[in-house]
């Protein structure tokens, strides 16, 4: 099924799909840096360039989408500098010849300026809003961060599919079991983890950093989840996250509590992109371009870097965790 999703999606047909809303477009189409999806820079004959962003056909029904933009626009209904969908005829989510895409308006900007205490504290007064917004309902049709959906499910596709060279699959298999339970263990000194709608891929490639202003971008992997998702990616390395997640508690906390015991979620969190990130690769292997940006994923030595990173997790996970509220 969608072998190949994007085939027939050649620039006249992305041209013929905007026109199809009643907008102009001067014929120019830039391809942006997307895989998932396909995103594109379309030029208009009057007014600024938009962005169109074909969804990956399969991947989430019309109601999961929804949720994406109607989330994206509570945001920004709250002055919280979110890019979301722009709607035409009252709709975001146009179909067009089997495929499903969304127009949004075009912002610049550069990454933030890593490890700058003002600017994490500003980072964190804005996902504090965001948290305070998302904690304000409940998501119907979009998932749930947790180790079955993005751990178990991961490694039982690699597993079956065979995808890691027959020498290093015990290994993985062996280190994958140990590092399930391991973060098991983690999620139980957790506690009773509150989920609430989170923009769930907060790092530094999804932040717009404007005149002083961080503008959120991508609400693609939206979903429910612990408040602490959207920061350990922002935090750095395990060794170095403390400061980082000091600076952005301090803005954070102007607006919402956080609660401390989900720290212990930072290394497993951090177990999960690793595991979820190899199987979404895996799992889209078939789509040209993933070949194309991925030419080394097939490689022997990817596998041994991967088996060097699950057991560096599982040391991990059997320390303490990072304490933001220590240190000057």
């Amino acid at each position: 099924m969608h072998d190949t999703p994007y085939a027939d999606l050649d620039p006249d047909r992305i041209l013929d799909a905007i026109e199809s809303l009643g907008l102009r477009s001067d014929g120019r189409v830039l391809s942006l840096n997307s895989y998932e999806n396909r995103v594109y820079r379309i030029g208009m004959e009057q007014g600024p360039p938009l962005v169109a962003k074909f969804y990956r056909p399969g991947r989430w029904t019309d109601e999961a989408i929804g949720e994406e933009h109607a989330f994206a626009a509570e945001l920004v209904a709250t002055d919280l500098s979110v890019v979301a969908p722009i709607a035409f005829g009252g709709r975001t989510l146009h179909p067009f010849e089997g495929h499903r895409f969304a127009l949004f308006p075009m912002r610049g900007g550069h990454a933030p300026e890593p490890g700058d205490r003002e600017t994490l504290r500003h980072i964190g007064r804005v996902l504090g809003r965001l948290h305070a917004v998302g904690d304000g309902a409940r998501f119907a049709h979009r998932g749930t961060l947790g180790i079955d959906s993005h751990g178990i499910d991961p490694v039982d596709y690699l597993l079956e599919n065979r995808w890691l060279p027959p020498d290093l699959e015990p290994n993985f298999e062996t280190l994958a079991n140990a590092l399930l339970d391991a973060m098991e263990d983690s999620w139980a000194r957790a506690g009773d983890v509150h989920g609430l709608r989170i923009h769930g891929d907060v790092h530094p490639g999804n932040i717009l950093w404007r005149e002083g202003q961080a503008h959120f971008v991508d609400l693609d992997d939206t979903l429910t989840g612990p408040a602490v998702q959207d920061f350990w990616m922002l935090a750095g390395r395990r060794e170095d996250c403390a400061q980082p997640l000091r600076w952005l508690l301090e803005g954070y906390e102007q607006f919402r509590r956080f609660d401390r015991r989900e720290l212990h979620l930072i290394e497993p969190l951090r177990t999960l992109r690793l595991l979820h990130y190899n199987a979404w690769i895996a799992r889209r292997w078939h789509d040209p371009a993933f070949p194309a940006a991925f030419p080394w994923f097939e490689a022997p030595r990817h596998w041994e870097s991967v088996i060097t990173q699950m057991q560096e997790q599982l040391a991990a996970m059997h320390e303490p965790p990072p304490d933001p509220d220590s240190g000057p």
